[in-house]
């Protein structure tokens, strides 16, 4: 039974499953291309190696996947993963969310699937009583974001990271 949380134009808003790991890692290969410009062979083969066990660990756990499809294929997708930090002041009970992956296929944009998928996303994170949810936003993303409440992060701190290589 699959769980029901909005419509837009006889598409319903439903947590991805464990039937959905293939899909799923093909709607975040595509997101990365498009993100990306290109990726090379070798990367491509190891996230369709690897990420369908990362999905298997964490689908339904601390990571939610909603979609929408149309009929069996998923045509919008955005992911809410769950991390729990140290308690500060920023997060009070040190429950926190990324959304990540938020992606819909060229030829079903502009058809509000992103905005639905965030305010699921967002009842989600309601739900498991996060503190904060944080994303990085794409200039075509943004206004989206910003529509649905999220604001600029204006920090002291530097975003920075170190890459192992």
């Amino acid at each position: 039974m699959r769980a029901q949380i909005g419509k837009v134009q006889q598409m319903d808003v439903e947590r991805a499953n464990m039937g959905d790991i293939d899909a799923l890692v093909e709607m975040r290969l595509a997101y990365l291309l498009e993100d990306n410009g290109s990726l090379l062979d070798e990367e491509i083969a190891a996230i369709r190696a690897d990420l369908p066990s990362y999905y298997r660990e964490h689908l339904g756990k601390d990571l939610v996947v909603f979609v929408m499809r149309e009929g069996r294929d998923i045509v919008s997708s955005a992911f809410l993963l769950e991390i729990d930090k140290p308690m500060s002041p920023a997060f009070l009970n040190g429950r926190t969310g990324t959304v990540l992956n938020v992606y819909t296929r060229p030829s079903h944009r502009r058809q509000g699937y992103a905005r639905l998928l965030m305010k699921a996303l967002l009842a989600e994170a309601k739900r498991r009583n996060l503190s904060v949810v944080d994303l990085k936003a794409t200039e075509d993303g943004y206004a989206l974001y910003q529509s649905v409440g999220f604001g600029d992060d204006h920090s002291k701190y530097h975003n920075m990271k170190w890459i192992n290589q």
